[in-house]
Order: structure tokens, then C-alpha cells, then sequence
């Protein structure tokens, strides 16, 4: 009979993640605003923002049905996405909702002072009363006008909130004690941050729980979402957030990675030098997103964003946007995507033309040409096997605990900049090791650990939640795994009343736990210890000491190449300045500065530059360091005498093949020019181009290569659609 209920959950447990995992949507982008022919940028979906908007959006409000109907007039799949932290929700503040004034819900400061998310819109402590004001004036309303897919966004509590009456209430009836102040005492930080975790925990279960039910009794089967900032920026932000947790709740279907220059170019150390790094930043923050639900086998959308929030110059986004776009896509077992967030900014906002000038103008149209050539890739991105150029099996462990100790700090202990966290992947990643994240709350998963030969791992920034974790681990090494762990545990946090040293353990840290777990003493001398089949290496820095001066790193580095070629036998540890990756027809390849070498990177074949709006047809590609590119491996073709769009600025549809014709449609938003290559199995006679009207677009032109056996098709974009003829 256990055997038979082993089966059936077993096979309940298979149909859930499948259910969860394939679906017809594989990108996607989110708008406050109705359809508009200068943000049709045809993704798979939209997230319409907002039952009443966006309160940033300053525009002409327009209903929520009706912004609704507008985009699936337009043949869109509709979704939502709203706010759980802030948004528009005047009307339950100031009482409209049931006569009561809400605004001292907001989160508040030690000083007294309420943040802001924007006029009217605080941050909120989010409580019953305001959940079941979610639910009932925006998540049923939803639901009601058949939208059958809903994101929650950014479960956001600032770690320097915590001081309003709203939170001393939460935190009375959550620990059954008065309520302490956070900047008095490391435990109460800690404590004040497990009651923010667990508020929006609580919230997102709540609220998504009562989406799916109210669903199921109208006949939908509702998917619930929770789009999120990685926990490397949260951490270095300061803000806690319930992250990986949110894996256990069988109410969330999935993620946004919501990942984009404006988080990744946070400055961060290293060999001394606080910079920002934003492709490695990126880099690492995709990682923690990927590792967070790898092992769940739940959806992730991966976001970037061709501008960000704050003002900046033209170029300065368009450089960093390649960088960030990059990175995403060196995740190969990744491809669903967020092409963008609000594209009314995008397209019709009006930022600097260059750096340090005051003159302001739209999108460029060569950069426009440029994104939506690369965000189309995205419809046509392939799942791959191949593997980022570099040695593998080296992760780094964190946890959301991160959260926890960013602020305020206490007894003169700092961790500038994350560097505690950055001390352990940056001296690997800049020298082209592509190192993993992994997330301490999944490691009773066992895929998990399943490729990670060496783990690094400290508690100088973070302590586990559970006593599991630790069993986990000491299985792991004594199958054979190696350890390194890096601290000098004289954090402040170390003393903090936790299960290691409450009901019956007095353990003086936490890995005093996970030490004699493994058959050694509490407090272990910095050295190399045998445990099982596996290895535990013992090194009394934190890792902040490793990047934090030049030339830190260096006993790290000798350690770990020691261990990995001598003791795991993995090979030979390669140091190189680059990551590569061939995925499907596509080359992706990054070369970094402050590395082992300025040499650039170089590739022979024929290509098609990507980040080239003019779609050159390329024999070779070098990569200078600090750099990126993307470009699509012609060589790579399969059945090259079919013809095939291989590159466009428009998305693609209506494809049509009879003898010696080619016909498709091309739409992508007004105001935009498209450019793409079309492979051909010989020269073209002619190439009609128009518009749906029947009239020719401007700037229509075509030009054959004869080198790539490829067409190269120029005119402007029409949300309509453009139909293209090519005869041959």
C-alpha cells in the first residue's frame, strides 16, 4: 500500500512540474499602458501593470478592461503584474476602500520617516487587512476579466525600516513579545529581518492561494508568479525579501529574473578597486536566479532592460545592455524571457544624447534596430546542452539569510559592498571560471549539488535557517565532496539566539554545528581535514579579505587549484580572460578586463553581427576586454537551400515556401526600422516589400551578399505588418 501512495505522489508530483514548466509563452514584456503602435514589440505575452496603472506612469488612465481588450485585439496572450510591496492602492490608504486611513502601513525609519515608493505610495508592512484589500478590489477584478496568469512583483521590505506601528504589531503577535528596536543589538536585527522574510512570504501565499481558488470556481486554472530581483542585489541593496524560500509554496509557479543595468552596475570590490562590474555582476546575479529554481523545476523568465531607471545617456545604456544581455544568455538552460520592462519609456521616453550633455531625445534608430534584432533572438532561442567555455564543478554556497546582516551593522564589524559574498566568485570569475551559485535552502534537493565538485562557502555573511542544511552538507562531503569553508566567525551574528544554540545545543557559532557534524571539534584550526570519501579545508579569513586588498585572493586561488586538480582529479584549472558559449546557431562570447591577460578574443568563420544594427556579414570577430558580442553562426545552418530569416528587427510570421517564392510577414512597433538577413539558396530576382495598405514602406530597399548567400532587407516597421515576397 506505501508502495502504491509512493507512485501515485510520485506521478502527482511529475504532472505538477510539468504543468508548471510548459506552457506556449516564452517571452514576454510588462506595460501600464493600452496598445500603442510605438511599443507593439511583439513578445509571446504582455503584463498588463496595474488594475489602476502604474503610479509612475503620469498618463491619461485608461481602465483596466479596456487596456485588457486593447492588447488582445492586437492577438496578445494578456497577463498582470502588480505590485505586493507598492503600487496604486491610494484608494485603500486613504481610506475609500473601509473608511479607515492606512497610510501609517508603510514601512518606516529609525528616524520616523515613512519610504516612498512614490506620491501616496509607500512601502508597505504588508497586513491582513491590506491583503484582503489586494485580493478583493484588484486580484478578483483580474480573475474577472479572464486573465489567467498573475505576477506579483518585489516582496520588498527595506532593512532599514522596521519602526512603524503597524510592524511593532506584526512583531508582537508573531514572536508573542514586545517589540525591539533593530539598531539596538545584532539578535534583534535578526529578528526584526526573519518577521520582513516571513511578512511577505505570508502575503505572497496568501494572496496567491486565494488567486488559484478563486480561479478554480470560475473554471480557470490561474498561474501564479513572483518577480523578483536575484539575492545578490537584494542583499547589497539591503532590502529582505522571502527569495528561495518561496520554492516550498506550491502556490507559486514560477519567477521573473528581474535582472538589469540598474542592478548590476552596483559597485562591488576587487584586487582593492571598488567598480562597477556589470557583465560579471550580472553574471553571478542570473546564477542565484537560475539556482534558486533549477532543482524545483518551476519557470523562470529572465529580464533585461535596454535602458534603467535612472537617467543616463544613450550609450551608456546601449553598452551596458549588451553587457547584461550577455550574461542572461550564458545560461543555457534558460530560455524564457522578459524582452523588456515598460516599453512606453523605452520608445518614447527622452534621455541624453550623449554624456554630460543637456540635449535629450528619443531612442536612436540605430539602437532601436539593434534591440529589437536582439530581443527577437529571444523568440528563437534554443535550450542547450553545450556549456560555457571554462572549468566547471566550483560553487559558491549563499542563502537568504544574506539579507539579514546587511543593516545595521554592530561592534565595528562591515561587509562593504557584499564583499563577503564577492570575495569567494569574483577571483574565479575574473579569471574565466564560471562559477556557480548555490542555494542553501535547496540542498535537500539532490540535484542540487549534483555537479559541484569543490563548494565554497562562509557564514561571515549569512547563517542557515535550518539544522538540515548541515546534514545535507556532511553527507555531501562524505560522499566525496570538497569544502572550503571561509571565516573567522567573529561576526556579530554568530551569537544571535538560533536553533544552534537553543533547546539543548551550545554551539558558540554555527559552523561549530557542521564541524563536529563531521567528526571534528567545535573550532577547528584553519587546515585540511579527510572526512569520508571527501574533503573539508578550513581557511580562517573571510572572504572579504580576499578582494577588499590587491593581490588578496592569491591563498584562495593556490588552495582551490590545488584541491581541484590534485584532489578531485578534475583536470587542469584553467584561467583564461573570456566566457564562450555556442548555443543553437548563436556564438556568445565576453571578454573581461582586470584578468590574467589583455589578449582579446578571436573567431573565424561567417557570422552576422548581431550587436550590429547593420547586420554585417562578419569572416572573423575579435573581442576586445571589456567587451561583448553576439553573433549568428551561418556555417552552423541546417537545410541551407530553405530559405530562412536568420536575423531581423522584426518578429516574423506567415512564413510561406513554394517553388522559387518566399513570403512572410514582418511586424515590430512604428517609428522603428527594421533590418534583416534572409538566407537564400541563390540569388534573388526580386524581393516585394509592403506595407498592409498596399502601399511601399519608406526607405524599402534589398541587397544580396553573395558571400553569405544571404538578402539583407531594409524598411521602416509597421505594427500592422509589412508582407516581404522574395522570388529566387
Amino acid at each position: 500500500m506505501k508502495k502504491n501512495l509512493l507512485i501515485i505522489c510520485l506521478l502527482a508530483l511529475a504532472i505538477l512540474l510539468e504543468a508548471q514548466t510548459k506552457d506556449n509563452i516564452k517571452t514576454t514584456f510588462q506595460t501600464s499602458r493600452e496598445w500603442r503602435p510605438t511599443i507593439d514589440n511583439r513578445a509571446d505575452a504582455v503584463m498588463v501593470y496595474g488594475v489602476g496603472g502604474n503610479p509612475s506612469d503620469k498618463s491619461k488612465r485608461i481602465s483596466f478592461e479596456e487596456r485588457v481588450k486593447s492588447w488582445r485585439d492586437r492577438g496578445y496572450t494578456v497577463h498582470f503584474m502588480t505590485g505586493i510591496a507598492w503600487g496604486e492602492y491610494q484608494d485603500y490608504f486613504t481610506g475609500q476602500w473601509d473608511g479607515k486611513w492606512h497610510l501609517d502601513e508603510g514601512q518606516v525609519t529609525q528616524k520616523g520617516d515613512t519610504i516612498w515608493h512614490g506620491h501616496m505610495v509607500p512601502y508597505i508592512v504588508p497586513s491582513r487587512n491590506f491583503l484582503k484589500y489586494l485580493k478583493e478590489k484588484h486580484v478578483k477584478r483580474v480573475i474577472d476579466a479572464g486573465v489567467d496568469a498573475i505576477f506579483m512583483e518585489e516582496p520588498e521590505f527595506w532593512a532599514r525600516a522596521g519602526y512603524s506601528d503597524a510592524f511593532k504589531k506584526e512583531w508582537q503577535e508573531y514572536y508573542g513579545f514586545p517589540w525591539r528596536a533593530q539598531h539596538e543589538s545584532p539578535e534583534n536585527t535578526w529578528l526584526a529581518s526573519k518577521l520582513k522574510y516571513e511578512l511577505y512570504y505570508r502575503a505572497l501565499e496568501d494572496v496567491f492561494t486565494y488567486a488559484k481558488e478563486y480561479g478554480k470556481s470560475k473554471g480557470m486554472d490561474v498561474k501564479c508568479y513572483v518577480p523578483t530581483h536575484s539575492l545578490v542585489n537584494y542583499s547589497q541593496w539591503q532590502i529582505v525579501s522571502p527569495e528561495a524560500s518561496l520554492a516550498s509554496l506550491p502556490c507559486v509557479d514560477g519567477y521573473i529574473a528581474q535582472v538589469w543595468t540598474g542592478t548590476s552596475r552596483e559597485p562591488n570590490y576587487y584586487n582593492g578597486i571598488r567598480k562597477e562590474r556589470v557583465f560579471e555582476t550580472a553574471f553571478l546575479e542570473y546564477g542565484s536566479m537560475e539556482s534558486m529554481t533549477a532543482p524545483t523545476g518551476r519557470k523562470m523568465f529572465f529580464l533585461t532592460d535596454p535602458i534603467e531607471d535612472w537617467p543616463r545617456d544613450w550609450e551608456d545604456y546601449r553598452r551596458n545592455y549588451q553587457a547584461t544581455f550577455t550574461a542572461q544568455l550564458l545560461y543555457p538552460n534558460m530560455a524564457n524571457y522578459e524582452v523588456m520592462p515598460w516599453p512606453e519609456r523605452i520608445y518614447e521616453g527622452l534621455y541624453s544624447v550623449s554624456k554630460g550633455s543637456k540635449e535629450k531625445a528619443r531612442i536612436p534608430r540605430d539602437y532601436s534596430t539593434q534591440m529589437q534584432v536582439m530581443i527577437n533572438t529571444l523568440n528563437n532561442m534554443p535550450v542547450s546542452t553545450n556549456k560555457v567555455s571554462g572549468s566547471t564543478g566550483i560553487s559558491a554556497l549563499m542563502g537568504n539569510s544574506l539579507m539579514f546582516q546587511r543593516f545595521p551593522t554592530h561592534d565595528g564589524y562591515d561587509d562593504p559592498q557584499l564583499a563577503n559574498f564577492y570575495g569567494q566568485v569574483l577571483p574565479f570569475l575574473k579569471r574565466g571560471v564560471p562559477v556557480s551559485i548555490v542555494h542553501i535552502e535547496n540542498l535537500g534537493y539532490p540535484a542540487t549539488l549534483k555537479d559541484t565538485k569543490i563548494l565554497l562557502m562562509t557564514y561571515s555573511n549569512m547563517k542557515p535557517l535550518d539544522k538540515e542544511a548541515h546534514n545535507h552538507l556532511a553527507k555531501w562531503i562524505n560522499d566525496g565532496g570538497i569544502l572550503i569553508y571561509n571565516g573567522r566567525d567573529n561576526d556579530p551574528f554568530q551569537n544571535v539566539r538560533e536553533w544552534w544554540n537553543l533547546d539543548g545545543m551550545k554551539y558558540p557559532t554555527a559552523s561549530a554545528h557542521l564541524f563536529e557534524k563531521l567528526g571534528l571539534e567545535t573550532t577547528p584550526a584553519e587546515g585540511e581535514y579527510k572526512i569520508g570519501k571527501g574533503t573539508l579545508y578550513i581557511v580562517r579569513r573571510d572572504p572579504k579579505e580576499y578582494i577588499l586588498n590587491a593581490g588578496g585572493d592569491v591563498k584562495l586561488i593556490d588552495i582551490v587549484k590545488n584541491q581541484y586538480e590534485n584532489v578531485a582529479k578534475a583536470g587542469k584549472l584553467q584561467f583564461k580572460n573570456n566566457f564562450h558559449l555556442t548555443r543553437g546557431n548563436y556564438e556568445l562570447v565576453s571578454v573581461m578586463d582586470e584578468s590574467v591577460s589583455n589578449e582579446p578574443f578571436t573567431m573565424k568563420g561567417l557570422f552576422i553581427d548581431l550587436f550590429d544594427p547593420q547586420l554585417s556579414i562578419l569572416s572573423g570577430k575579435t573581442v576586445q576586454p571589456g567587451n561583448q558580442s553576439m553573433l549568428f553562426n551561418i556555417e552552423s545552418v541546417k537545410n541551407k537551400k530553405t530559405p530562412q530569416v536568420l536575423a531581423t528587427a522584426a518578429r516574423v510570421s506567415d512564413e510561406k515556401h513554394s517553388k522559387g517564392t518566399y513570403s512572410f510577414i514582418a511586424k515590430s512597433p512604428i517609428e522603428t526600422a527594421n533590418v534583416m538577413r534572409v538566407l537564400l539558396p541563390s540569388k534573388p530576382k526580386g524581393c516585394d516589400i509592403l506595407n498592409s495598405d498596399g502601399s511601399k514602406p519608406a526607405s524599402a530597399l534589398w541587397q544580396w551578399d553573395k558571400s553569405s548567400n544571404t538578402v539583407l532587407i531594409r524598411f521602416d516597421n509597421n505594427p500592422d505588418g509589412v508582407s516581404v515576397k522574395i522570388t529566387y
